[in-house]
């Protein structure tokens, strides 16, 4: 009798899953897809406003996703575009998204566009036409950080015009790209054999100019980031009639329903959402499918490892475009338009090496700055390990060899260096000969230090200093990851306990002196002994008249690497940071050099072909980021001009042995 209830009560559930099912999709004879009513209904009773635009023509294309219904590209077939060129494709009214896997020097032959082509390399290599040459494009994964690599990933695009000539060559290892056109491209759906199509499409003109030059070769991680809501950032890209939002929507994000009269077409990339679809819930991972229709409600909340879309809207957005512009604006207030990233020297292939640069700063027109040494699994050496001059011209020469495991450098004001000699358990002044004049703290409560990593110091000629126990002694002199200050008169107070960070690392001072700002390297790892609360973020504290902090507070969150996130770490990789005379602060990271104003909020992010370790303002102007990248250092120009602290002479001092 319990298995006939249960059979009973399963056909039940089926039939009225069929009738929801049918009831959501099914125009029959009425003017308006059923599913309009139900969201008609949400959108007066929960007030939820939109916009309204009267530029969006119908365009007679049937789309090949069903509105408002989950789906995952592998349940679509491929296509076959070219002889080892095929492709699963999707496609609303406005745009059609293709991507596309290329065999080993596979060809797609040379054709005249009949629509508006957004092109981006996601695996391997390819030649692609441009302008009558060929051009080589490519794609890159990213390193995972050790001691030796740190490169980051590159996803290359282009941006061809209709009636542009055409054509692909896949690269050895082949190659997949993603393709999105505007407007549908009818040839494409001929192959794809889509019934009912038009003659033709119109290609109406829209308001927005395209956000890149046609031709021109991109990467998109040099796009810069707009928020769109807090927790969903966006790298925003855009042509005639197709908008691209490569968005990444941070863990424990929500999108509250809304609506707008684009055309949208979702998948997504990484991660997870339960994306809210009218009065319903769906769980979106990897791969799955969705297409929106104009004003089709809809939001999303968003799980633990946060989630990464790339949303098509048809036609672009200009609420979108305008979110845009601002983002730039305060970015190029800083970063010039046109500035780009230099490489000013590889310490691989020029002079005596370089091997995991750190700790710059600028004095008397040179950058000094350490090359560590570490080898993949982060065992350092003190015999491989240098202390760096480097010339403007990117010649260098070093000045310390094979003494210390140096690391965070800073010029004091009677023109020495404070030096970090990590392994040694101290800071010392040195000259910028090389010669140590003095040991400037070793000790604290009688015990030595562990690895001084990063130091700051104020006008009154005191440092601060993190110590984050990154030696290789088995046991530790000090109770835990600390942060100190060493005052003029030479004591080492400890100013921010231990293990209240993770690792802390990167420090700084504000240009006034009443604020330090600690960053955190590593968190929620199950590699690391230590778990904190400060996170992916840097962290600000008041600075008092005796050097010791007070309401230490969030001041930035830190963007993350999608590896990371999916692992539900907190990781930055923050290390060294600089700051200018406007309180702007600059935090090197896995992600890149990412940028903030002086009340936290995010500005930009400075992509490196390496990630950067640390940083520094110099040059004649001290408009010029240095950025130190493993065994490289590049450059980048900016509009303001870097901090330079107000530092009072410290011959005066005695060493300190406490």
């Amino acid at each position: 009798m319990r298995r006939t209830n249960q059979i009973s009560d399963y056909l039940l559930a089926v039939l009225i899953s069929t009738v929801a099912v049918f009831l959501f999709t099914s125009t029959g004879c009425s003017k308006k897809p059923d599913w309009k009513t139900i969201n008609d209904k949400i959108i007066k009773e929960q007030s939820i406003e939109g916009r309204i635009r009267d530029d969006i023509p119908e365009t007679n294309i049937s789309p090949n996703l069903e509105p408002g219904l989950v789906t995952n590209i592998k349940e679509l077939p491929f296509t076959e575009i070219a002889p080892g060129a095929k492709a699963r494709m999707y496609w609303g009214k406005g745009n059609l998204i293709s991507w596309m896997t290329l065999e080993p020097l596979a060809e797609i032959p040379m054709e005249v566009l009949q629509s508006e082509r957004l092109m981006f390399v996601m695996k391997g290599s390819v030649d692609q036409l441009i302008d009558g040459s060929f051009v080589s494009m490519r794609a890159l994964e990213r390193e995972e950080p050790d001691g030796i690599h740190g490169g980051t990933p590159k996803i290359e695009f282009v941006f061809l015009e209709k009636g542009s000539e055409n054509a692909v060559k896949a690269g050895d290892e082949g190659a997949e790209i993603l393709e999105v056109y505007w407007p549908v491209l009818l040839d494409h759906l001929k192959k794809a054999r889509a019934p009912n199509l038009p003659p033709d499409v119109p290609a109406v003109n829209y308001p927005l100019e395209p956000s890149v030059v046609p031709g021109k070769v991109y990467n998109l991680y040099d796009v810069q980031i707009t928020e769109l809501v807090p927790g969903a950032d966006s790298r925003l890209i855009y042509g005639s009639g197709a908008q691209l939002s490569f968005l990444r929507m941070a863990p424990g994000s929500t999108f509250g329903r809304h609506i707008h009269p684009e055309e949208q077409v979702m998948i997504v990339l990484r991660g997870g959402i339960d994306e809210i679809i009218i009065d319903r819930v769906h769980r979106m991972e990897e791969g799955d499918l969705l297409l929106l229709p104009a004003n089709m409600v809809h939001g999303g909340e968003i799980g633990p490892f946060g989630c990464d879309v790339l949303d098509v809207f048809w036609p672009p957005r200009p609420d979108y475009a305008e979110k845009m512009a601002e983002r730039l604006d305060a970015y190029h207030s800083i970063i010039p338009v046109g500035a780009r990233v230099e490489l000013v020297v590889d310490g691989a292939r020029e002079g005596q090496g370089l091997h995991f640069t750190e700790g710059p700063t600028w004095l008397n027109g040179r950058l000094y700055f350490s090359s560590m040494y570490f080898s993949q699994d982060w065992n350092g050496d003190p015999k491989r390990s240098s202390l760096v001059e480097m010339r403007p011209d990117g010649t260098y020469q070093y000045i310390s060899h094979g003494k210390m495991q140096t690391n965070g450098t800073m010029h004091l004001g009677n023109g020495n260096l404070a030096v970090c000699d990590m392994f040694g358990h101290r800071i010392v002044e040195m000259t910028t000969q090389g010669k140590v004049m003095r040991t400037l703290a070793n000790k604290h409560n009688g015990k030595l230090l562990d690895g001084p990593n990063d130091l700051v110091v104020d006008a009154k000629g005191g440092i601060y200093f993190t110590d984050p126990q990154f030696t290789p002694d088995a046991e530790k002199n000090q109770p835990g990851r600390s942060v100190y200050y060493l005052t003029p008169e030479g004591e080492v107070n400890r100013v921010i306990e231990p293990d209240e960070f993770a690792m802390p690392n990167g420090v700084l001072l504000s240009p006034d002196g009443k604020t330090l700002y600690v960053n955190n390297t590593y968190d929620d790892e199950e590699w690391w002994n230590v778990d904190s609360d400060k996170d992916n973020c840097v962290w600000a504290y008041d600075v008092s008249d005796d050097g010791t902090l007070s309401n230490g507070r969030k001041f930035a969150e830190l963007h993350l690497p999608p590896e990371v996130l999916d692992r539900k770490g907190r990781s930055s990789g923050a290390d060294g940071m600089t700051i200018d005379e406007l309180g702007n602060i600059y935090v090197a990271t896995y992600t890149g050099l990412q940028i903030f104003n002086k009340k936290g909020g995010f500005i930009g992010m400075v992509n490196f072909p390496v990630y950067p370790v640390s940083c520094c303002f110099g040059g004649e102007d001290m408009k010029t980021i240095y950025a130190t990248c493993y065994n490289k250092i590049y450059k980048i120009r900016t509009n303001v001009k870097g901090l330079e602290y107000p530092l009072k002479d410290r011959s005066s001092t005695s060493p300190n042995t406490k």
